[in-house]
């Protein structure tokens, strides 16, 4: 998948999309991703000044947005009428720092599938090492759900 169809699917934009690219997907098992880390990111000016290091929050952020990827093409959902929530993450471990210049592969695999909710297993990596990792949990919901919720508050 090419950055047009992810746009399709995920509701993020610059500079807060994170997936760059799709190189292969197993609906229903796995997905790898990958995402180019440029100095141009505007995280870089303030984390941190004459040392960027990519925020290992963003790290996790990238692999929920791989997550949601899956279980979009995993269930052929619409994304304009359908939303993924990141419910939570555990055993976030961060292993190595990610600098500009890296290519960060990102590479989800779903350990349980049970309706709307997904637990997902997520490694990130460069060059072959180790740079993060996590297990995801996400539910995907209906828009207009959403939306009426938000209007009832």
């Amino acid at each position: 998948m090419d950055i047009g169809e992810i746009l399709n699917l995920l509701p993020h934009r610059y500079p807060f999309l994170l997936v760059d690219r799709v190189v292969e997907i197993v609906p229903g098992q796995k997905l790898t991703a990958y995402k180019n880390v440029t100095i141009n990111e505007p995280f870089f000016n303030g984390h941190f000044p004459g040392h960027p290091v990519m925020p290992g929050v963003l790290i996790l952020e990238a692999l929920a947005q791989a997550t949601a990827i899956l279980a979009y093409k995993s269930e052929n959902m619409d994304p304009s009428r359908k939303l993924t929530y990141l419910m939570g993450v555990d055993g976030a471990r961060f292993r190595k720092p990610v600098l500009p210049g890296d290519r960060l592969q990102l590479e989800i695999e779903v350990v349980r599938h049970k309706g709307a909710v997904w637990k997902t297993k997520g490694l990130a990596t460069v060059d072959g090492a180790r740079v993060a990792e996590g297990e995801f949990l996400a539910t995907v919901v209906d828009k207009d759900a959403n939306a009426a919720e938000s209007a009832a508050s």
